[in-house]
């Protein structure tokens, strides 16, 4: 069956974003300030490293240089903490993410509070989060902007609409629910001790689905023409999927992301998105400082 749903696609937006971003990179090294992002990588999983190389890719179109730090799994918390502590102080550096997962003996919370929150291009550290929840000025996770622009831009209101987000995780769910509440949504949160979270969804104009669940959002949990957003990366015998069972859901829903090609396209474009705003705060904190 054809789907009803219009598709929401975040190439088209992460393209003209990019763009944008390229435009202002040119413009800062006129300014003779060359941006840069820094990651570290530690140990080899497999997805992070292809997520590091994505990144390596974008940098190198916009015209941003990028360091890749690697270092083995068994590495000393001290030590991975000291080369984030001199990428901190390294005025060359403007941003500085932490691919994860970790390995278990290193203490992930530590090791995230240990990044500049000037730097933190990833939006993880408590300063950032604190930023996010008071809607002030600061660098917000990537995803959660992403689940937010990919409706914003293709010209669906957010103001005023009730949206139940699926998920409580750091990366998605949490951060998510304060952006919408800067947008003016009304919000629920779901997860995986709700009881009946059909009966919530049901009820929603907006559904985000961020569980990391896959096919967990069915159809006969959405009302019809909602406008449905998947956050999820699934493992599947294809490659990945969402946590909606697509096919189904986007025969009642309004509107949908598809995974891939839905949030995920636009993830690493905000990422870059963060760098840019990360010059302009480290600038005009030596601004302030100087005065």
């Amino acid at each position: 069956m054809v789907p009803l749903a219009v598709l929401l696609r975040g190439k088209e937006i992460a393209d003209r974003i990019k763009q944008e971003i390229k435009d202002e990179v040119a413009a800062w090294r006129k300014r003779g300030v060359v941006p840069k992002l820094s990651t570290i990588l530690v140990g080899d999983d497999e997805s992070s490293v292809v997520y590091a190389k994505a990144k390596e890719r974008v940098c190198g179109h916009l015209g941003i240089e990028f360091s890749l730090f690697r270092m083995d799994g068994d590495v000393a918390e001290s030590d991975l903490v000291g080369l984030i502590r001199f990428l901190n102080d390294d005025s060359d550096t403007h941003g500085i993410m932490v691919e994860l997962p970790l390995p278990r003996h290193l203490n992930k919370g530590r090791i995230l509070e240990s990044v500049m929150p000037l730097k933190d291009v990833d939006g993880v550290h408590p300063i950032n989060r604190g930023h996010l929840m008071a809607g002030t000025a600061g660098l917000y996770p990537a995803t959660p902007q992403s689940c937010v622009a990919i409706m914003r831009l293709n010209g669906i209101e957010i103001e005023g609409r009730h949206a139940v987000v699926v998920g409580r995780g750091e990366t998605v769910g949490k951060p998510l629910v304060p952006l919408l509440l800067q947008h003016h949504a009304t919000v629920t949160v779901c997860h995986t001790r709700t009881r009946d979270i059909a009966s919530f969804t049901r009820q929603a104009d907006i559904v985000v689905a961020a569980a990391g669940r896959a096919g967990l959002i069915q159809a006969d949990m959405i009302r019809k023409g909602a406008v449905v957003v998947d956050a999820g990366i699934n493992p599947d015998g294809e490659g990945i999927c969402g946590d909606v069972d697509f096919d189904s859901v986007a025969e009642v829903a309004g509107a949908i992301t598809p995974v891939p090609g839905g949030v995920g396209s636009l993830t690493t474009a905000f990422i870059m998105r963060n760098l840019i705003q990360a010059i302009e705060m480290q600038q005009a904190s030596r601004t302030e400082a100087g005065k």
